[in-house]
């Protein structure tokens, strides 16, 4: 799994011109789910997210997780962040789980995210959506549950 995880001060989510997730101060999490995840690799990328120290302290460091500040959680379905673009002119995503399994699994990720109490919003899986986003910062960081 990957994510890119970006600090925003509001991010939103629209499926044919609804809002379907949005959020104030927090983290928007966009998630690509390969075909070798599992559950072990959710438990960790949700851990590490939402432990993550990237919110100011009162001196300005990084030093508070979006627990700490009661942040929020969007999180969006990605699967071009699994796009090789070594070869060609055309991404491969060869790395990218089928749908069916992935879908499973970004449930998975949405259900354990919920359960920390964080409130999470998220996507719709497979549409096209349009996503809005205020970066704070901007702070953008990738994090892969099995970094190779």
């Amino acid at each position: 799994m990957i994510a890119v995880i970006q600090r925003v001060n509001k991010a939103s989510v629209v499926v044919d011109n609804n809002i379907i997730g949005q959020i104030s101060r927090g983290l928007l999490v966009f998630l690509g789910i390969e075909n070798k995840d599992n559950d072990k690799d959710i438990e960790f990328l949700v851990n590490k997210i939402t432990g993550l120290r990237v919110f100011n302290n009162d001196h300005g460091k990084f030093d508070k997780s979006v627990h700490d500040i009661n942040g929020e959680l969007l999180i969006v379905s990605q699967f071009t962040l699994l796009g090789n673009c070594q070869k060609g002119r055309r991404p491969s995503f060869d790395k990218a789980a089928p749908p069916d399994a992935a879908k499973k699994l970004y449930q998975k990720f949405l259900t354990k995210a919920k359960q920390t109490g964080l409130k999470t919003e998220a996507g719709e899986f497979q549409a096209h959506m349009q996503v809005s986003i205020e970066n704070d910062g901007p702070v953008t960081l990738v994090i892969e549950s099995r970094p190779e």
